[in-house]
């Protein structure tokens, strides 16, 4: 029978008021000076169903796992625009703008709606076409006005291109069928990927105050000169440049370093030698002066020139870029989600056919808050941002098994990829870095 409506109010009343005492300023961290006000980061209304999470744990008293929910969801992080008709969309961003404006911030949107998004899998959809898309992304561009914001383009849009074979080493991931019968414009082609990037940034170029980030992966997936690659390739030379980690776990730390990597050899490869993206080294072998012995990085530690295990050492890599630069700034600037990488990157300790290590991990936690210019040592790092909205389930995980549940949660059938997940968002909210 439902709850009768005045305990479900009461509740609600509850939560609203223990999501006030939770509230911090928007970018405060302990760890982190606020951030001016003029870049401030934008706290979007709470995700579907993280106000119910919150009712039912102060009905079972859990008044500690509420007040860390509470925290999570009035953090700062993206708006996703994944769906809708260009009005639709519009109508959207305009009304975001018009919130972060009461809140003297600037808000950040997930652009997610490229024709073939995520190789037809766990988020498959998209728009129709390129045609589609571009009117999609015209929308996007009415609707933000004239006022500040950053815009997330595309997550897996260069890690997952259709039909892609890489021009450095002939590998590919991503291999859709084609439909004869599609006009050419709707087809899942490289070409048809690369010019809906390239049309978006420019469109949004067309806004002064908006800064454009694409796709580089993260330190798990594409090697450095792979994305410094790909991101040209889309427009990145004329967008304020890439983001990493989107959705994924892999260490703030690492991550930085990564980013360096990846700008250095986009100044490289179009400046000291053009065209020569196989010559960056890459996390995959770390060798370098003086000894030049190598091996690849392992994710699972934290990355260092001083690190004394020599799969951590990133010494040989950043003594290699030092000697190949010629002088060259490296000039690409890089936003990272940290969202969820807490604790890292996950390592199964089941054999799963397919760990899946992406999808829903267990023991993972909330990252470090968002932050903007959080690195005085880096001006590259433009921001630490929650991207992936922290709660929300990555999709419908087996880990191989071939049935429909997921053993890593007790054997339940997780939500759908964007629905709440209640108990991963209360471990996420209980393991967060301190």
């Amino acid at each position: 029978m439902p709850r009768p409506l005045t305990r479900v109010a009461a509740s609600f009343a509850a939560a609203s008021l223990l999501l006030l005492g939770a509230a911090a300023p928007a970018g405060a961290d302990d760890r982190t000076p606020p951030a001016p006000p003029s870049t401030r980061l934008y706290v979007p209304p709470p995700p579907d169903g993280s106000l119910r999470q919150i009712g039912q744990l102060l009905r079972q008293r859990d008044l500690a796992g509420a007040r860390a929910i509470a925290s999570m969801i009035t953090t700062p992080q993206a708006v996703w625009l994944e769906k809708g008709t260009p009005a639709e969309v519009r109508r959207k961003v305009s009304s975001t703008m018009a919130m972060a404006a009461l809140q003297r911030a600037v808000p950040t949107f997930v652009v997610y709606n490229l024709p073939y998004r995520d190789c037809g899998q766990y988020s498959a959809g998209g728009a129709a076409g390129t045609s589609a898309y571009e009117r999609w992304i015209d929308g996007i561009v009415t609707g933000l006005g004239s006022r500040s914001a950053s815009i997330i383009l595309e997550p897996d849009g260069l890690g997952l291109i259709p039909n892609y074979v890489s021009a450095l080493d002939g590998s590919s991931n991503c291999s859709m069928p084609v439909d004869p019968s599609l006009p050419a414009d709707a087809a899942p082609s490289p070409e048809n990927r690369f010019a809906q990037l390239n049309y978006a940034v420019d469109a949004f170029a067309t806004r002064p105050n908006v800064s454009v980030y694409l796709d580089a992966t993260h330190t798990a997936w594409q090697n450095v000169g792979e994305s410094a690659d790909r991101l040209i390739k889309a427009g990145a030379l004329r967008a304020a440049g890439f983001f990493l980690n989107a959705s994924n776990y892999q260490y703030t730390s690492n991550l930085v370093q990564y980013g360096s990597w990846v700008s250095a050899c986009m100044a490289y490869a179009t400046t000291v030698k053009p065209g020569a993206f196989t010559d960056c080294p890459n996390q995959y072998w770390n060798g370098g002066p003086p000894d030049w012995n190598g091996t690849a990085l392992n994710n699972f530690g934290v990355w260092s020139d001083t690190a004394s295990s020599l799969d951590l050492s990133t010494a040989g890599i950043n003594a290699r870029y030092a000697g190949m630069m010629a002088g060259v700034q490296s000039t690409a600037h890089f936003v990272i989600d940290t969202s969820r990488n807490g604790q890292g990157p996950w390592k199964a300790t089941a054999a799963y056919s397919d760990s899946q290590d992406w999808c829903n991990p267990p023991g993972r936690g909330l990252g470090l808050r968002p932050a903007a210019a959080p690195l005085a040592d880096n001006p590259l790092v433009d921001a630490y941002l929650w991207i992936k909205t922290p709660g929300q389930s990555d999709g419908q995980c087996s880990r191989g098994t071939g049935g429909t549940t997921d053993p890593e949660w007790g054997g339940i059938v997780d939500p759908a990829a964007g629905a709440w997940f209640a108990p991963q968002a209360l471990e996420l909210a209980r393991l967060a870095v301190s």
